[in-house]
């Protein structure tokens, strides 16, 4: 019988919260008061089949598993969004989980998204704990800020007379997925990247048009104790972090910004991704 998310989800705090115990008093945690802080932003390039010549190059900036609440001050989020602007990508996406624990800082993590700009446009899809903290003042915050969320929809995104298309499914845990109606009114021979929180949704994923997926949720792990790598994960740890190939496409795994269950990271950097887009 598969394992239910609510289960998965006790079995990874367990595990994360013995572990870190246990690295905090063997002495290694030198990244308590620091790592958390060091923003590491990434470029990764990505090949995807089926892209135009006139999207050669696209820059989308990933915004993820931001958790504003008692482990990530609002000040720092500002600060994350200015590094952010600061890349000037083409489109801007954020894939989940932006509130941590309570409803009270779910407006204010959404109005610091405001400034999030670009030529292509801001689009997003809620995470599990969007939908834990308040779901309904979370998709107010999104409408307010302006970001388009795509939680089983899709846009067309042109340049040049040709098209992409930017799609989204409900989060893994809380919301349906339904991919098929998402891509309803899209062509067989144009290609889609979707957004997903959660990465284990690429084992489900079955549709050719979906060249790339883009997700969170996993945070890389968190605490990834040299030596031994991450020492519990809240997804199936093949969708730890990075490029990864899957059965029918292939997904990127942000690290994502924020943290959960402990205050700290170690040995895993949040991350904030700059994909360049490029012909396969």
């Amino acid at each position: 019988m598969a394992t239910k998310p609510l289960e998965t989800r006790r079995s990874f705090l367990r595990k994360l919260g013995w572990a870190a115990a246990g690295v905090v008093a063997g002495g290694t945690a030198v990244d308590v008061a620091y790592e958390r802080h060091w923003v590491e932003v990434t470029k990764p390039r990505i090949a995807v089949p089926g892209l135009p010549p006139a999207f050669e190059g696209l820059r989308i900036c990933q915004v993820t598993d931001v958790h504003h609440g008692p482990y990530m001050a609002l000040a720092q989020v500002r600060e994350i969004v200015e590094l952010a602007v600061r890349q000037v990508p083409d489109i801007f996406v954020i894939t989940g989980d932006l509130s941590h624990r309570r409803e009270e800082y779910v407006t204010p993590v959404w109005r610091a998204m405001k400034p999030l700009r670009a030529p292509e446009g801001v689009f997003g899809v809620m995470g599990n704990h969007d939908w834990w903290h308040g779901i309904e003042a979370s998709r107010v915050g999104a409408r307010e800020a302006g970001i388009g969320m795509l939680d089983n929809r899709a846009v067309p995104i042109v340049r040049g007379g040709s098209r992409i298309w930017l799609a989204g499914v409900g989060d893994l845990w809380e919301d349906e997925q339904d991919l098929a109606g998402a891509l309803r009114d899209v062509p067989g021979d144009e290609a889609v990247i979707l957004l997903t929180h959660n990465p284990d949704y690429a084992d489900e994923m079955l549709d050719p048009r979906v060249k790339l997926m883009l997700a969170g949720h996993s945070h890389g792990g968190q605490v990834a104790p040299p030596l031994l790598g991450p020492v519990a994960v809240p997804n199936k740890r093949k969708y730890t972090s990075g490029l990864v190939k899957t059965p029918n496409s292939q997904i990127y795994i942000s690290r994502g910004l924020g943290m959960s269950t402990v205050p700290f990271r170690i040995n895993c950097r949040p991350e904030l991704p700059v994909f360049e887009l490029v012909r396969a």
